[in-house]
């Protein structure tokens, strides 16, 4: 009975948890046309830039910390709250100690950023007590107690919201107030959740942050080199291109957003089942299942590509149409991404992450090659080519990793190189007919048609689908 229990507290869990990330990334994307509409070109750029930096150091500074929790409740039962509390300490610590590096060098990493000192200044309050609300977050999701956590995270992007709208509204320097209006709330967060962890702990110790680093540490160079393979192109174009060019870069990854974030969903969905199917080792099954899930994902990247310049110009205004050329190999860079995942799902069913770090880190370097040099030659769209190199590198290379496990069958390999050859020639002539805006109104009209056609025909498979 208490076995019931707990998988039906899951999948209440994992419900209201996907709802909340749909909605999240809806607000998002909402409100980003009043942003690009109160803000210039360059403070926009500007703003990205402060964004992508702040991703990719919150895993140096932090050490991801709060990814070892879901075995320490295990490991320490007894004094959970105390290792909570212990470990945010030692993200703090880790962050301290890389601000000093920072100070002491401070117009290095000015330059190297591409932004003001204050600006680094804040970036580094809010790095030092960030950890709080991801380690609140993963405990209340290994507790399956959704309802504080949902709050938080909705709650925690209003307010980020508001106060910005606030600030950018009212103070002279609108960069300054979008910069303080993303962070000032959630550094409040942060020191509340500080306050109420330390409250529940009796004492901080060493032992648990060996215990903590002995996990964390080998699994950094993955983590950082991934996060930088998705932010490093905006990285690059602030520095070699300038702030307006990240800006239209930035817009167009937003755009990108709503395949990659529909793409996640399915695989949240997909993931449990293939885990169970190579348990039982249904091969065959999990290939004819996987057919029509990987067919599914060419609808919506080639809808998405045709509406590009319709979606940017709400997003941003005729400002940022410019950026309609950046949108079909980021979509198709999404749909590559999609691809790998299927067999990093795999790789980690089997518990065969050394190859994928290494296989993420390959490709980090690849797409920071690439980026080097292609950039200042050809502008800011060579990112999304350099990106969508690094995302086929890192679908061949976890190809090869699970063809070595003898486990590549599962998936039909003809069909997935099918895939990529549509994606790639409706890339290509999507591009053109940007050109052509009755031709392609004409072909939307069309595929919509089609579309519909497609889904009434399919309409018992899908309503069985949703239903079971």
């Amino acid at each position: 009975m208490s076995e019931n229990k707990s998988g039906s507290a899951a999948i209440k869990a994992g419900i209201w948890y996907t709802v909340s990330s749909f909605m999240l990334k809806a607000i998002a994307f909402l409100t980003t046309p009043v942003f690009t509409r109160l803000l210039t070109q360059e403070e926009y750029g500007n703003y990205s830039n402060f964004l992508s930096w702040l991703s990719i150091l919150t895993f140096i500074t932090t050490l991801n910390m709060s990814s070892t929790l879901i075995r320490a409740r295990y490991d320490f039962e007894d004094d959970f709250k105390d290792y909570i509390f212990s470990i945010m300490i030692l993200g703090s610590v880790a962050t301290l100690i890389c601000y000093g590096i920072v100070l002491f060098k401070v117009d290095y990493f000015s330059e190297l950023f591409s932004m003001g000192k204050i600006y680094i200044h804040i970036m580094f309050l809010s790095l030092l007590v960030s950890s709080a609300i991801d380690i609140f977050q993963i405990v209340q999701r290994i507790e399956y107690k959704y309802k504080a956590n949902v709050f938080l995270s909705i709650g925690s992007m209003l307010a980020t919201i508001g106060v910005s709208l606030l600030l950018v509204f009212f103070l002279p320097d609108k960069l300054f107030g979008r910069v303080i209006g993303s962070q000032l709330p959630l550094f409040c967060i942060n020191v509340w959740l500080y306050i109420y962890y330390g409250s529940k702990c009796r004492r901080i110790r060493l032992e648990y942050w060996k215990y903590a680093l002995i996990i964390c540490l080998p699994y950094l160079p993955h983590l950082i080199a991934g996060n930088l393979l998705g932010t490093m192109d905006r990285v690059m174009i602030q520095r070699f291109c300038g702030a307006e060019y990240t800006a239209l870069y930035s817009i167009a990854h937003q755009c990108a957003i709503i395949i990659s974030t529909l793409l996640t969903s399915m695989n949240t969905a997909f993931s449990p089942w293939l885990g169970e199917k190579l348990h039982e080792k249904k091969y065959e099954e999990i290939k004819q299942a996987s057919k029509g899930y990987i067919m599914l994902l060419i609808i919506p990247a080639i809808g998405l590509m045709l509406v590009s310049p319709e979606v940017l110009y709400i997003l941003g205004g005729e400002a940022y149409l410019a950026a309609k050329y950046v949108m079909p190999p980021l979509t198709l860079g999404c749909v590559c991404q999609f691809l790998y995942t299927l067999y990093v799902n795999v790789e980690q069913f089997e518990k065969k992450t050394m190859g994928m770090a290494m296989a993420t880190i390959v490709a980090a370097i690849i797409n920071g090659i690439l980026n080097y040099l292609l950039i200042p030659r050809f502008g800011y769209i060579a990112a999304a080519y350099t990106t969508l190199i690094g995302y086929v590198c890192l679908l061949g290379m976890h190809y090869m990793l699970v063809r070595r496990m003898g486990l590549a069958k599962i998936y039909d390999t003809r069909l997935v190189v099918l895939v990529i050859v549509i994606m790639t020639m409706a890339t290509m002539v999507i591009n053109v007919l940007y050109d052509f805006c009755m031709i392609r109104y004409v072909i939307i009209l069309v595929y919509a048609v089609f579309v519909m056609i497609l889904g009434w025909k399919n309409r018992q498979i899908i309503i069985s689908k949703v239903m079971r």
